[in-house]
């Protein structure tokens, strides 16, 4: 690639971003017409995916309800052995630290 290709790659660059920049403002530059097309359409895209989207695309309605999980209760068995394993745990904690 000789060195005037890259610079006429690089106005081709320049004259789309232009372009571009001009639809995303509101302005109106002639354009091509195939590249007008393709910068009206990548325009629209950009303008569509800005922001926050809208609060219907955000929450996806459901079609069932997952069925409400029963509440486990614990015994006061268990809740006696359960304080029972953590008073000897502690109790193993502060021997071994007083060591």
């Amino acid at each position: 690639m000789t060195i005037s290709d890259i610079l006429a790659s690089i106005d081709r660059d320049i004259a789309q971003l232009r372009q571009a920049r001009a639809l995303l403002s509101g302005g109106a530059v002639p354009a091509p017409k195939k590249a007008a097309a393709k910068l009206k359409k990548v325009a629209g895209d950009l303008k569509k995916a800005a922001g926050r989207p809208k609060k219907a695309a955000a929450v996806a309605p459901a079609a069932t309800k997952p069925a409400k999980k029963k509440k486990r209760i614990l015994s006061p068995e268990g809740r006696q052995r359960i304080a029972e394993a953590v008073k000897k745990r502690w109790a193993a904690k502060k021997a071994a630290a007083a060591e």
